[in-house]
């Protein structure tokens, strides 16, 4: 997990990407935690359970707008918000636009975007 979170810090300096989320056993938190309060930056928690834990950290703005829609669990976001956490956290746009009109029954009256 370290050696995970040490490249995304690496990415997030170079600039690769703005925001990252890590899922992992609450346990791990705390040096991790401790890294990020030390290079000052922006981050939050989210609890999955009592073992588990989501680790969204990044630029300020980034996280910010993460933090303002990730209120409930991450299945239960809005077709749109999940648009959003995905396009935020640098994953493939075109994969994002499918998921969304998978998820929202938008836009899949098209055969060949279905097929495709």
């Amino acid at each position: 997990m370290q050696r995970l979170f040490h490249h995304h810090l690496y990415e997030l300096g170079r600039g690769v990407r703005p925001l990252f989320l890590m899922t992992l056993a609450t346990r791990e938190l705390p040096p991790l935690l401790a890294r990020l309060e030390r290079a000052g930056i922006d981050h939050f928690v989210q609890q999955v359970s009592p073992a588990k834990a989501n680790l969204f950290f990044g630029r300020d703005a980034f996280v910010a707008v993460a933090r303002a829609f990730v209120t409930r669990p991450l299945n239960a976001l809005t077709a749109e918000e999940d648009f959003m956490l995905g396009t935020l956290l640098g994953y493939d746009r075109e994969q994002q636009c499918r998921r969304y009109l998978t998820r929202s029954g938008r836009g899949m009256d098209r055969p060949a975007l279905a097929a495709e």
